[in-house]
């Protein structure tokens, strides 16, 4: 997870909402990913899609059995759902996200009864630390947006 943590700093660094998201078979980091849908233009551009796609490239297969995937934010629906087409094996999340989080907290996408496949969940690794950043990143863009001029 501190190493998710770091690309979510990178992705704060770059103006993007900190979320970070690595991959991870047998012990190796194989996708790193933060968000990235303002520098790509890219809605589907976040950071588990990112980081998935990275694995997926190391493996030379979309299938990312056995893999573990450490993120910073709960998924949202997309991302949970693509976390389902690759067979994650396992999902570790910090932060739940009461807004748009697919894991439990507004939706349940991932273990519903009637797909196929299941992923072991785990919440709340460095929750205190993702959360933090979140915040602080949310809270100075809203400073931004009221004194414009300060922060040029």
């Amino acid at each position: 997870m501190h190493a998710a943590l770091e690309q979510a700093a990178d992705a704060a660094a770059e103006g993007e909402v900190p979320v970070g998201a690595v991959a991870v078979l047998a012990g190796e980091i194989i996708g790193r990913g933060n968000n990235r849908v303002i520098r790509d233009s890219d809605p589907t551009a976040h950071a588990e899609v990112v980081a998935m796609r990275e694995a997926a490239r190391h493996l030379g297969n979309y299938r990312l059995t056995g893999c573990t995937l450490y993120v910073t934010l709960e998924p949202c629906a997309m991302c949970a759902g693509a976390i389902l087409h690759a067979r994650i094996a396992r999902l570790v999340y910090a932060a739940a996200d009461p807004k748009a989080g697919a894991c439990g907290s507004v939706l349940s996408v991932l273990n519903h009864p009637l797909l196929n496949h299941r992923v072991e969940v785990s919440q709340g690794v460095l929750e205190v630390e993702a959360a933090a950043m979140l915040r602080s990143f949310f809270r100075e863009r809203r400073l931004r947006s009221l004194h414009p001029s300060t922060h040029e």
